[in-house]
């Protein structure tokens, strides 16, 4: 009996990795994705860089016209206040009060002065002299005698050469009504009551992202309002 082998199955195919262009088109598609998700990062992260900015500098400039409004309140405080309501008007020369003038400077700016006497002297001193200015993009404040000191960040914001502006509005109001005796508006030293308010606006712009500008407006109404004349004898 004569046996025959066959082969014991057809030859195996040879194995076969990625040819050098399909390994240059996978390496090239995978830049391009890497590249697409650094682009969108970095993009992110400028936006993140920029809303920062732009906060810390929405933030610093309310701080400032804050700072303004809470200070300028307290202009001409005086605390001797009721000899000013027998002095003006009246025959018998007595106390004027020495804080009351407020002055609009030419250097974008503006000064006040409020007593800080424990016992009042009816006189100016070197620490009761205050003001704000514009220098060098910077806003400056006068606390004392020593005299500016910055109170905002130029690596922050930049306020404007003619970025500060104070707009006074004055209304005088009769009280000739409340005295014992009539006495009719207009009549010469009739009593009054002058109310000031000041309208502040402060304009800046982000020293990050000069695109970005802001204007802040505030009503800055003074806390002592001026009295004048008497009530008829």
């Amino acid at each position: 009996m004569t046996l025959s082998f066959g082969r014991r199955g057809a030859a195996r195919s040879p194995r076969r990795g990625l040819s050098v262009v399909e390994l240059m088109v996978g390496v090239a598609v995978g830049m391009l994705v890497v590249a697409g998700a650094l682009s969108l990062s970095a993009r992110n992260l400028a936006n993140s860089h920029r809303l920062l900015a732009e906060t810390r500098f929405n933030q610093d400039l309310r701080a400032a016209v804050d700072l303004i409004t809470r200070d300028l309140r307290r202009a001409a405080y005086w605390g001797d206040a009721i000899s000013g309501t027998q002095a003006i008007g009246a025959t018998a020369a007595t106390a004027q009060n020495p804080y009351a003038t407020i002055t609009a400077s030419s250097s974008n700016g503006f000064s006040y002065r409020f007593s800080r006497d424990a016992t009042e002297n009816n006189a100016l001193d070197g620490n009761e002299q205050f003001g704000f200015r514009v220098q060098n993009g910077a806003l400056q404040m006068q606390r004392d005698a020593d005299g500016w000191r910055d109170v905002t960040d130029t690596g922050i914001l930049v306020i404007a050469a003619e970025g500060l502006v104070i707009t006074p509005a004055v209304t005088v109001l009769p009280l000739g009504h409340l005295c014992p005796r009539t006495c009719a508006p207009g009549t010469p030293n009739c009593p009054t009551a002058t109310v000031r308010s000041y309208a502040v606006t402060l304009t800046a712009m982000s020293a990050v992202d000069p695109t970005v500008n802001r204007s802040l407006q505030t009503t800055v109404r003074l806390r002592n309002d001026q009295l004048a004349g008497r009530c008829p004898a």
